[in-house]
């Protein structure tokens, strides 16, 4: 008789692995399916069959299975079943954690999306507050093969918090191309913010490196799951400072699932005119204030005029008269409403032929809706509604405030100084709206006025980026996207590099229109090197006296280097720094003030270095990126080279601007900083 062959344990990481394998396996076999509907037979027409068809296909695209992005991240081990009553001896459920669910062909979930409420624990559990988790279990990757876990035995009360080997390595792990998705590190400060409810506006103040950018796009991932139907049909978008910080950011809600997210910067929503020109720095501050909000809506209102003359309606063989009097009434009490001017003009009509139908039964007759429709119609009636209330030309509009002195006299009068308003009087007059050199400030305008004339439609959910920047005009145009719908709002008051940037969140929701929303304070950074955010931090009792400083739970303590060199030694000085870099693994970033630019493509072009533009996803054969001061904000690199700090300082129109735009650049780094200079270093900076 043979030995008994003993029996040995199977190992838990290979246990693991052949439950990635077969999850995979499920989630090909659920993209399988939808790719074999057939619908020819279930719309009514080719249009429904159209509409039906591009759901089929953004579903078969959301089911992608991405070699190099995990399908699940951790595990949760319950006491007992969610939900069920805690019997004793009762056994728990078992769930794995990932960026999407995925299900076996029974319907049984083998991969729990992120966003479930049986997921939450993963991120808030502690072993003071267990939430009924007996274990929770992290995955480490490796080019998107699990190598490695890590367990937290969360029924050990006594037990220390250790902070998570496999966490810190994922928060540090080196970054090569667009932003990704943060949902393996989510913290628990962060997963309040990303679950709060549809229903009301989060502020969230962040200093740089604590993930409020990804805070907030995680947030649409999850109220896009919370309440797709309801986002489905009102819309959600993503407004960012620049293309190139939309384009750093647009991977991770696709990485999610999510591909119905539109994206837009301020300029975007406001494109009623060409832009061409540029305005001052005074003449923007002038333009951006929310005074001129009353400025325009007199302007609107100005061409109405109240009649003189009565309305004749005839009608057959009968004339019915409605005079100026009442007809002045209604324009009175029109205007006391303070509907929108279009509405108010698309209302008149009605009301005068309301009236000649108040004479007809007056006289024994019969009309009905129809009548007072066909009336509404009736040449004299839109006559006479044309010379009362005129239609208004929101761009046309403003073109003649910024070109006529004597009208903008008028209806700035007790808002805008004689300085002011010669401050934003164009110099020559356009002769026409496409002739006009417009400003981006004067697009705002434009769209204020054109929701003065017509409600601008509103969104389910919108998130505003780098928030801080915008002028109260600004706040409003995008205020008005929102209107009957939730807002995230994302910034930091330290990185504030306008001349309108905004002093307060108060004040800033204020002009948004969302008065009510909470502000929450993002102080512990994830990405920036303990040494790193605290060198900058010396910049913020002159750039953000009131700003909490941050501080960085990354153990590393990264590289970072200030570099003092002669003038004729800067250009050489920076190109050493960056082939330094080079060698080192993930992205470079070489920041410098926009004037130096030009200077540092020749410099980089004739050592052979190539390089992108901010925006332009890095690779193995170019990972270095020339980025302009003004357009680094929201942006991160693992190495950043950042030359001349004064320059930065002074391309801004004032020292404080200034050094608010060297507060961004010095805090770009997530694994190293080298600072290359030849002028003296601000002051603040030691």
């Amino acid at each position: 008789m043979s030995a008994p062959v003993p029996h040995t344990a199977p190992d838990p990481l290979e246990r693991e692995r052949a439950h990635l394998s077969s999850s995979r396996s499920a989630l090909r076999a659920m993209r399988a399916d939808v790719e074999s509907l057939d619908i020819k037979d279930v719309t009514a027409n080719w249009v429904n069959a159209a509409v039906l068809q591009s759901q089929i296909e953004d579903r078969i695209t959301a089911l992608a299975d991405l070699a190099h992005t995990p399908l699940f991240f951790g595990r949760l081990d319950y006491l007992h079943a969610p939900g069920a009553e805690q019997a004793e001896g009762a056994e728990g459920e078992q769930f794995y954690i990932g960026r999407r669910h995925v299900h076996d062909a029974d319907g049984d979930p083998m991969v729990i999306d992120w966003r479930a409420p049986v997921s939450q624990p993963f991120y808030r559990a502690s072993k003071k507050q267990p939430m009924d988790v007996r274990l929770r279990r992290r995955f480490g990757y490796t080019g998107g093969e699990l190598t490695a876990y890590e367990d937290e035995d969360l029924t050990d009360a006594a037990g220390d918090e250790h902070a998570s080997r496999l966490l810190q390595s994922e928060i540090e792990r080196p970054r090569v191309g667009p932003m990704r998705d943060i949902v393996a590190t989510i913290q628990p400060e962060q997963d309040e913010i990303v679950r709060a409810g549809i229903g009301g506006s989060v502020c969230v103040q962040g200093a740089p490196g604590t993930g409020k950018t990804a805070v907030g796009l995680h947030r649409v991932a999850y109220l896009l799951y919370a309440h797709r139907e309801r986002l489905a049909r009102t819309g959600t978008l993503v407004i960012g400072p620049n293309r190139s910080f939309l384009q750093y950011i647009e991977q991770v809600l696709p990485a999610l699932g999510e591909l119905n997210v539109a994206q837009a910067t301020v300029d975007d929503l406001v494109a009623h005119v060409e832009v061409r020109g540029t305005d001052t720095a005074a003449a923007a501050r002038v333009k951006g204030d929310a005074r001129m909000a009353e400025v325009l809506r007199r302007a609107v209102r100005s061409g109405v005029t109240m009649p003189v003359d009565p309305v004749v309606v005839v009608r057959g063989s009968r004339r019915w008269r409605v005079p100026a009097y009442e007809i002045e009434e209604m324009v009175r009490e029109l205007l006391a409403r303070d509907i929108r001017y279009g509405a108010a003009r698309d209302a008149l009509p009605q009301r005068i032929a309301h009236a000649v139908l108040v004479r007809m039964e007056e006289a024994g007759e019969a009309p009905d809706d129809r009548v007072q429709d066909a009336v509404a119609r009736n040449a004299a009636v839109k006559s006479a509604v044309k010379s009362v209330w005129p239609q208004v030309d929101p761009a046309k509009l403003v073109l003649r405030l910024l070109s006529d002195a004597e009208f903008l006299a008028a209806h700035a009068e007790g808002i805008l100084d004689a300085e002011e308003q010669a401050e934003i009087l164009w110099d020559k007059p356009a002769r026409g709206v496409k002739s006009a050199k417009w400003s981006a400030a004067d697009a705002v305008l434009v769209d204020e006025a054109a929701d003065l004339v017509a409600r601008t439609p509103s969104l389910g959910h919108v998130v505003l980026d780098e928030a801080q920047d915008l002028s109260p005009m600004q706040y409003r145009a995008v205020g008005r996207r929102c209107t009957t719908g939730s807002a995230t709002i994302l910034g930091d008051l330290a990185q504030g590099t306008t001349p309108w940037a905004t002093s307060s969140w108060p004040e800033a929701l204020t002009h948004l229109g969302k008065p009510e929303a909470t502000v929450e304070e993002l102080t512990m950074g994830f990405r920036v090197p303990r040494e790193v955010i605290a060198y900058a931090s010396r910049l913020l009792p002159t750039i953000a006296p009131g700003l909490a400083e941050a501080t960085s739970v990354r153990e590393a303590a990264g590289d970072f280097t200030v570099r003092a060199v002669q003038p004729s030694e800067l250009d050489a000085a920076v190109l050493d720094a960056c082939v330094s870099a080079l060698a080192k693994e993930g992205s470079i970033g070489l920041i410098a003030a926009d004037a130096r630019i030009a200077a540092l493509a020749d410099v980089l072009t004739a050592a052979g270095l190539p390089f992108l533009s901010p925006g332009e996803e890095t690779s193995a054969e170019a990972r270095l990126t020339l980025v302009p001061a003004t357009l680094a904000k929201g942006l991160e690199y693992d190495y950043v080279v950042l030359d001349e700090p004064s320059a930065v300082v002074s391309g801004e129109p004032d020292e404080r601007t200034g050094l608010r735009r060297l507060y961004v650049a010095l805090t770009r780094a997530v694994s190293g900083l080298t600072v290359v200079h030849a002028a003296p270093l601000p002051g603040q900076l030691g």
